[in-house]
């Protein structure tokens, strides 16, 4: 099988607060253009040092149309409550899968007990776009417990990855998607190398954690670095130089035109407009 080819590397330019509890770098952003779909945006936040508070930090209600939000927790607590009932608390290994689909309103916070003891917090958020027809959906909600998520073994021992959605080798993630894609939550052991299989024409991204890899056999990724791939080929081959944490992301793009503003996402100007509408005028 062929090589997906490395066509980038993205640096961490920096960290951006969102509210006051999310020190964030953003990796992908749907203004670089469609080679990133169907993703939207990638924001790392953390690892940041947090000390007691009596008010949990983070972000208060908000809006968001057109996608969908994905939360992986590594370290820390949040929690979420929206206007659709949902609420729910997540730490370490969990994940929360978020349809916005039509509107949706939101506030995405610490989680009371980790506020009240100050700690680490370390988490990933990712906007997974929604194809037109779905773009209007009823909004959902999925709280996915580090226990509920499969462990797929690498070969010749070289470590193990968490499918979060998609499949890998046979053991498929448990995440209801509207397009194909595949969040792999992956630890490589120190020397050893994986090959991971994703299909031609999927767009593919290695986020690197912690530690650092060799990509394909030529081009070091070290923390914080994120590497795009062609979307012909059909394998991804990285060797861990040392222990070494890393997100993999894959997807069948979405060939719609992408307009977004903010929270929302939409595939035209005037829908754009209709969602500013509907969300000042309480259609949310």
């Amino acid at each position: 099988m062929a090589e997906k080819k490395i066509t980038r590397i993205a640096h961490d330019t920096g960290r951006h607060w969102v509210g006051d509890g999310f020190p964030v770098s953003t990796m992908l952003s749907y203004n670089m253009g469609p080679e990133i779909s169907p993703f939207l945006l990638l924001d790392y936040a953390g690892p940041a040092e947090f000390p007691p508070s009596d008010a949990p930090r983070g972000v208060e209600r908000h809006p968001h149309r057109g996608f969908e939000t994905v939360t992986i927790v590594y370290e820390g607590e949040v929690e979420h409550g929206d206007n659709a009932g949902n609420s729910g608390k997540i730490g370490p290994g969990d994940v929360q899968w978020m349809t916005a689909g039509r509107g949706i309103l939101h506030a995405e916070k610490h989680g009371r007990e980790f506020s009240r003891r100050g700690g680490t917090l370390e988490m990933i958020q990712l906007w997974v776009n929604l194809p037109a027809r779905h773009k209007m959906t009823e909004p959902g909600y999925q709280e996915i417990l580090a226990g509920d998520i499969p462990v797929a073994a690498l070969e010749d021992g070289a470590g193990e990855v968490r499918v979060i959605a998609g499949e890998l080798g046979g053991t498929r993630g448990p995440a209801r998607t509207f397009t194909p894609v595949n969040v792999w939550d992956a630890r490589l052991k120190a020397g050893k190398t994986a090959v991971f299989e994703i299909p031609d024409g999927f767009s593919a991204f290695v986020l690197v954690l912690g530690g650092g890899v060799l990509v394909n056999g030529t081009e070091e990724i070290s923390e914080r670095e994120l590497a795009f791939f062609a979307r012909e080929g059909e394998t991804i081959t990285v060797e861990a130089r040392r222990d070494s944490t890393l997100l993999v992301l894959s997807g069948e793009p979405i060939d719609e035109p992408v307009v977004g503003q903010g929270p929302f996402v939409m595939n035209t100007a005037e829908e754009i407009r209709h969602a500013i509408d509907d969300y000042k005028t309480g259609k949310f």
